[in-house]
């Protein structure tokens, strides 16, 4: 039996190792700092995983650690993504990772291949599961002609006056709205302001959303030939309008203030305030709703490839969607890396996996036998 360590024991860290353990074949140890979640995670598990109560802001232990396993999967903040994924790189062992990092992980693929390691990043729902269905698009034309993917979190019950909740670090969810916004444009890489170009679309079984500006391509400006590329958030109607006022006032700033006396930065206040009302309490249920479309030609024919993806809480395991759709396709790729069906070594980006049409299948249909399913549809027209 292989050995497997998940670093992180969060929402999303969590679903993985009850996968990796249900699945059966690996001995799971699941590592964090926070005592609490792994005691947390012990209860809801058994003895099916191991906990390993550690620091993992701190290089040396990740190394420690993950040169004790045979295989690597992160499940960490976006703070320590990137130190974190160069330790595993330097301990020498392949690597699967959902950490959302603003670095540019690509830097390390010289050090991965010369350390003969096989690491894939951002592979959760999106990017992830996105990035692959993109790739898998392009591969299917003969000339890709643009790239849309829409995606997002949402509470089942909007409650004013966010109507929004977050399923991961909400820190992280600031900087979506903060942080500017890579687009391809006519081939070209353009910047745009983060919650800008908000537009209204309908999805079934959700209903009427706002979808904006994220900076959610992320490899994908670089990997794929792609005249028009843009990665959009969905929330309910309002919400964008709220975080621009929130932002334009300066809620969202890292500068230090002084207010009588005390320095403070107005973003840990937001947080302070508000991060409760974001959390989603027990048995609180959430939603994840995904688009995927990619348009191009094939035998000079116009097609259109289009994935959708609507999955919500699980009531039965208490997984939230966010979670489950996030753990999964970084659970299954895991697999796939440690049964050596992922043959290059490097940083991997998603999407060059959706270039396998086998392994893509491999995992939508993995995905379906956990309860998420994505449906797909080819339109083709004559050319005019």
């Amino acid at each position: 039996m292989r050995s497997v360590v998940v670093l992180g024991a969060g929402m999303v860290g969590s679903v993985i190792a009850e996968d990796l353990a249900r699945g059966g074949g690996y001995r799971v140890t699941v590592a964090d700092r926070d005592a609490t979640r792994l005691e947390q995670l012990q209860r809801r598990v058994g003895s099916k995983v191991s906990v390993e109560c550690a620091d993992l802001a701190d290089s040396a232990t990740v190394k420690e650690i993950a040169g004790r396993h045979e295989m690597v999967i992160g499940a960490l903040s976006s703070a320590i993504g990137y130190r974190v994924l160069e330790a595993v790189i330097e301990a020498r062992r392949n690597y699967c990772d959902i950490s959302f990092m603003p670095e540019r992980a690509a830097d390390l693929d010289e050090k991965a291949r010369q350390a003969g390691v096989t690491v894939v990043t951002d592979c959760g729902v999106a990017p992830g599961l996105s990035h692959m269905m993109a790739g898998a698009g392009v591969a299917a034309l003969d000339q890709a002609r643009s790239v849309e993917i829409y995606v997002g979190g949402l509470p089942v019950v909007r409650q004013w006056p966010f109507e929004y909740k977050a399923a991961f670090a909400p820190r992280d969810v600031i900087e979506e709205y903060t942080r500017p916004c890579r687009l391809v444009e006519r081939g070209r890489v353009v910047e745009k302001p983060a919650l800008s170009e908000c537009e209204l679309i309908d999805f079934p079984g959700v209903g009427t959303v706002e979808a904006f500006n994220t900076d959610g391509l992320r490899s994908l400006v670089e990997t794929l030939v792609v005249p028009d590329m843009k990665e959009k958030t969905l929330r309910y109607p309002g919400h964008v309008e709220l975080m621009k006022v929130f932002r334009h006032a300066g809620f969202f700033s890292t500068e230090p203030v002084e207010v009588e006396g005390v320095c403070l930065r107005p973003v840990d206040l937001f947080s302070k305030l508000v991060f409760p009302s974001w959390s989603y309490g027990p048995g609180e249920e959430d939603l994840t709703v995904m688009r995927v479309i990619v348009r191009g030609s094939r035998d000079g024919r116009r097609v259109t490839l289009s994935w959708d993806l609507l999955d919500r809480y699980d009531r039965r395991r208490e997984q939230s969607s966010m979670a489950r759709t996030t753990a999964f396709p970084c659970a299954i790729v895991a697999r796939l890396i440690d049964q050596g069906r992922v043959e290059a070594r490097g940083v991997i980006a998603p999407e060059r996996l959706g270039d396998d049409s086998a392994l893509f299948r491999h995992v939508l249909t993995e995905l379906g036998e956990r309860g998420v399913s994505c449906s797909y549809e080819e339109t083709v027209e004559e050319a005019p």
